[in-house]
């Protein structure tokens, strides 16, 4: 089994390449590569999106990858290749991102990724650190994790999904936070799992498992 980490310059894949790597191991998962070759997407038994940064930025480094976009749509639309999302890689998924301008997302999950607006004036954005997640909806590839197990965030701008039944879990900061969603064979998070200690190595140990 093959599992690739999309490289298109969106930041340090280290520490997600690792910690997928050391789960396989675990697992029993196969190989785990990162690459910027649409034809390693195109083989992949897995596929992981990880973003750092602005929405469009990344959104435009991800087009700009020569034939990224299109072999990411025929492994994960059409053939149903598990897909991992991961921080800007997840808000990808929307319709729609409005960080400093309005930028069409990859429109896998519908739904739209606006500015963190806490109630409370004094908590700060961005949303940093540690925070317990609420789990709305059971899903394979958050079997073992519960509500209050913690995740880590570092984000300014969230995911409003425009479907209920694809927001699997959210935090509390100032009103709820979407920190999971998934749809069919697709699952992202808002929060970094190589950086979640226990609840983010089970989450890419089960991600690894899933058969959706």
């Amino acid at each position: 089994m093959l599992t690739v980490l999309v490289d298109y310059d969106s930041g340090n894949l280290h520490s997600a390449e690792k910690a997928f790597q050391r789960m396989a191991q675990e697992v029993g998962g196969g190989e785990v590569i990162v690459t910027s070759r649409a034809e390693d997407v195109a083989r992949a038994d897995r596929i992981v999106l990880p973003g750092d940064g602005a929405f469009p930025a990344c959104r435009r480094a991800l087009g700009a990858a020569p034939g990224m976009v299109e072999a990411l749509e025929d492994a994960v639309l059409r053939r149903g290749v598990p897909f991992f999302g991961i921080c800007v890689g997840m808000q990808m998924l929307a319709s729609v991102g409005r960080e400093y301008e309005e930028v069409a997302g990859l429109d896998w999950i519908g739904g739209a990724v606006e500015r963190i607006t806490p109630a409370d004036a004094s908590l700060k954005v961005p949303h940093m650190g540690w925070n317990d997640l609420v789990i709305d909806r059971a899903h394979p590839v958050l079997d073992g994790v519960a509500t209050g197990d913690h995740a880590y965030f570092v984000h300014s701008y969230q995911f409003h999904v425009a479907s209920p039944a694809h927001l699997l879990a959210h935090v509390e900061y100032g009103g709820p936070v979407t920190a999971i969603v998934a749809r069919d064979n697709i699952i992202g998070t808002q929060f970094h799992p190589e950086k979640s200690q226990a609840t983010g190595l089970r989450m890419i140990a089960n991600f690894l498992r899933w058969r959706p």
